[in-house]
């Protein structure tokens, strides 16, 4: 699987102040509480267990045990039992805003059901074995698409939270750590539809209203090597039918052009350049930079479905092309569908239809009201890299993360992580401690120590239904 290697992005200007100054001797205290061998472990056993979109049961026990063992009082939110959202919570000690660190249980990769991945994936690319198994490699990377996406910085709040607690720090301000489903996916579509095919809704979505979590601030732990953006894309898949005649093959009258032929399935050339050309024309007119990101929304035909082989006796009347759109922050599903079916009018066809068969809007937050997120994080990378936080490449701010959940709800949130390709414990570790200065950074010290006062959990530690 091809990895793009993104590129530093421009830094930002004038960083807003964070909550809460760090000294240097909080950022030792912290360093020397994050063990590196117990955090590739943990991302280790964690990125091993298998959790595919829809199977992330395994994951979420794991990271429940791990919580409830460490004395982050877990509970399950979720919409269904078998995918929930575990939610753990440390500080709260004092008076200071609330900052809320999210990440995805599943991870992307063929779905299992060789009837359908057949059609998807060459024989070599599904057995890769990075899409299920994760490794320490002997040049000292760690291997394996889990970790990189995403329990790898999972794995990091989940250690740098544990190292505020081991180094005594008290937090006065809550952080939440929360492990979400359904973030990679699927979507319900066609005949794939009903709750069971549900992604996005029931992950982090669902845990903003439901999960029992106020946050000021949010954070979508992901690899953007050790970038930062607050804004992302969204997108819509639109389905295109091109509709023809069936005429049973032996009385068919072969025509002289791939034009004047009846079966929608031949039409296919024209239309396909005419949404290649606007899809060109949507990128361009769609660049969205502010001084969080830049974003650019793509286009790409996902599939094609046309006719059943089962059933080939008179070609087919119906062929329907899936178009992927992404939508940047200010991008409107409504604006492709009347510019698709604009390009589709230009065509030669007998006629068409175009339906938006999903749509997620982008969005981006406010930049006065996320400075002081960014400036904590700008802090906190000052600490533990010598160096200030850059603006994420903008592959990280082109694509959904799940800082859009929150950022679609008016809490200022943004996506920030480890290197996104190979990374080496050295670079969990920074990643870590960012975290954890980070959580001090916005939460703000409190004067009791830890485990001097009861943390009061919105359920007293009781799981809701699921």
């Amino acid at each position: 699987m091809t990895q793009a290697q993104p590129k530093p992005a421009p830094m930002f200007a004038n960083p807003a102040t964070a909550p809460y100054q760090v000294t240097e001797a909080e950022k030792d205290a912290l360093a020397a509480a994050i063990d590196s061998d117990e955090l590739v472990t943990l991302a280790l056993e964690l990125g091993n267990i298998p959790s595919r979109s829809r199977e992330e049961a395994a994951a979420a026990q794991y990271v429940y045990d791990w919580m409830d063992r460490e004395g982050f009082q877990p509970r399950r939110a979720g919409a269904t039992p078998e995918r929930p959202n575990i939610i753990g919570e440390y500080g709260g000690l004092g008076t200071g805003a609330n900052l809320l660190f999210t990440a995805h249980l599943d991870t992307e990769s063929p779905s299992g059901d060789l009837s359908q991945d057949k059609f998807r994936y060459r024989e070599t690319t599904m057995r890769d074995p990075e899409w299920t198994q994760c490794w320490l490699d002997e040049d000292g990377r760690l291997r394996g698409f889990p970790i990189s996406n995403d329990r790898g910085p999972m794995a990091c709040f989940l250690m740098a939270a544990k190292a505020l607690k081991k180094a005594g720090i008290g937090l006065a301000g809550k952080t939440w750590l929360t492990a979400c489903p359904g973030e990679i996916g699927p979507e319900p579509i066609e005949e794939f539809s009903g709750i069971d095919y549900l992604g996005k809704d029931i992950g982090a979505h669902y845990l903003f209203h439901h999960g029992g979590v106020a946050p000021d601030y949010a954070i979508a732990a992901e690899g953007t090597d050790f970038g930062l953006t607050w804004q992302g894309c969204g997108y819509a898949l639109f389905r295109v039918r091109v509709f023809g005649t069936g005429m049973f093959t032996p009385i068919l009258e072969t025509p002289e052009t791939v034009a004047q032929h009846l079966n929608p399935i031949y039409k296919l050339g024209p239309v396909i350049d005419a949404l290649h050309q606007w899809g060109r024309q949507w990128e361009a007119q769609g660049v969205f930079e502010t001084a969080g990101g830049l974003s650019l929304p793509k286009t790409q035909i996902a599939s094609v479905r046309a006719g059943a082989p089962t059933d080939y006796g008179a070609g087919t009347e119906v062929c329907a092309v899936y178009v992927e759109v992404c939508l940047a922050p200010g991008q409107k599903s409504a604006q492709a569908y009347h510019q698709i079916v604009a390009a589709m009018r230009t065509l030669d066809l007998d006629s068409f239809d175009v339906e938006p068969m999903v749509v997620r809007h982008g969005f981006v937050a406010d930049a006065d009201e996320v400075a002081p997120l960014a400036g904590a994080v700008d802090a906190a990378t000052r600490l533990a890299r010598q160096a200030p936080v850059e603006r994420a490449h903008p592959v990280y701010s082109s694509m959904w993360r799940d800082h859009n959940v929150f950022n679609m709800q008016g809490i200022p949130a943004i996506t920030t992580g480890m290197p996104r390709w190979r990374p080496t414990p050295e670079d969990l570790h920074s990643s870590a401690l960012i975290y954890a200065l980070t959580m001090l950074a916005v939460c703000g010290r409190s004067e009791q120590s830890p485990n001097s006062a009861a943390i009061s959990s919105v359920y007293g530690g009781r799981d809701d239904p699921f």
